[in-house]
């Protein structure tokens, strides 16, 4: 069993392969590691490059599309056979020479999982600055103190990054999905680059996706296992709202008053309604649950082909 596994996936980053393989050797050569290499659907040289660059460390997994910086990583845990797995992007901006202390701090420390911190970020004001406040407000939500979530650089015991359940875009809340889980985690300062090579596959709109992703984590985080909790309340308080609204009206009715086509009336049936549905929803979400626990687990990446570099002569 290997000690370490690197997973890096990569996008059309050709300039950078030779220059990370070399970073990584030299970082780890005091370690059994495996650097796993994914690539999710480059339409450039990088697969060429890195086959070109191989040596016994190297494995290669080629995606059959581009599925996504999520499905690439999971492809690469899923593969992943090291004690402990590391993640890393393959644009040179975090430096394997920090993994290292990274592993020494989570075994010192008897972590789950260590997050890197880029406390001196090279990027351009126009990442930085959301990137903070995107930082504040999902550690006011989910009470996961990381300085640093879209950081992709960690380091993780092997069992915790198997059991993440990583989809969609959720890679960027790890720390949190791993805190589902138990694990214990802390932070590190780790050195950030400024991308020299290739071209950032991030851009404004990625603001949204994270207020999309973090909302759903909130609800992951509260009520994942219960959503009936959450529905049930609110389905409930709208539905005993609406139906006081409609018995004060048909008292109304029956005192001789008109009611037809008075605002409070439309808003009483609504409310019924909506209560109905809220309280629909949490039983729907229940019985999606139940399937989701007892059902097959689905990859959610297809791999093309796999590719072991060359043993040592």
């Amino acid at each position: 069993m290997k000690e370490l596994s690197i997973v890096i996936p990569v996008l059309n980053e050709e300039g950078n392969i030779r220059i990370l393989m070399e970073k990584v050797r030299s970082s780890l050569n005091s370690y059994s590691y495996e650097a796993i290499w994914i690539d999710d659907g480059s339409t450039d040289s990088t697969v060429a490059e890195i086959k070109k660059y191989s040596d016994q460390h190297t494995r290669l997994l080629c995606l059959s599309r581009n599925f996504g910086q999520t499905a690439a990583m999971v492809a690469g845990i899923d593969a992943a056979q090291g004690e402990f797995i590391v993640t890393l992007d393959g644009d040179l901006q975090n430096n394997p020479e920090d993994i290292p202390a990274m592993v020494k701090k989570l075994k010192d420390g008897n972590w789950d999982v260590v997050t890197g911190y880029r406390k001196d970020r090279k990027d351009n004001l126009l990442r930085r600055i959301p990137s903070r406040l995107a930082n504040k407000l999902i550690r006011s939500i989910s009470g996961v103190t990381v300085r640093d979530y879209g950081c992709s650089l960690k380091v993780f015991r092997g069992g915790f990054a198997k059991n993440l359940g990583l989809y969609g875009e959720l890679h960027r809340f790890i720390p949190i999905l791993a805190a589902l889980q138990g694990a214990s985690i802390t932070d590190t300062e780790v050195s950030h680059s400024p991308r020299i090579h290739g071209k950032s596959k991030y851009g404004l709109g990625r603001t949204f996706k994270v207020l999309s992703d973090l909302f759903l984590l909130f609800f992951f985080q509260k009520y994942f296992r219960r959503p009936i909790h959450f529905f049930g309340p609110l389905g409930m308080l709208t539905l005993f709202t609406g139906t006081a609204i409609s018995l004060y009206l048909l008292v109304e009715k029956l005192m001789g008053h008109d009611i037809w086509g008075r605002p409070l009336l439309i808003l009483g049936v609504s409310l019924v309604l909506a209560g109905i549905q809220f309280l629909t929803f949490g039983l729907l979400a229940e019985l999606m649950m139940r399937i989701y626990y007892e059902s097959s687990n689905r990859k959610i990446y297809s791999i093309k082909s796999e590719f072991v570099g060359p043993a040592h002569p």
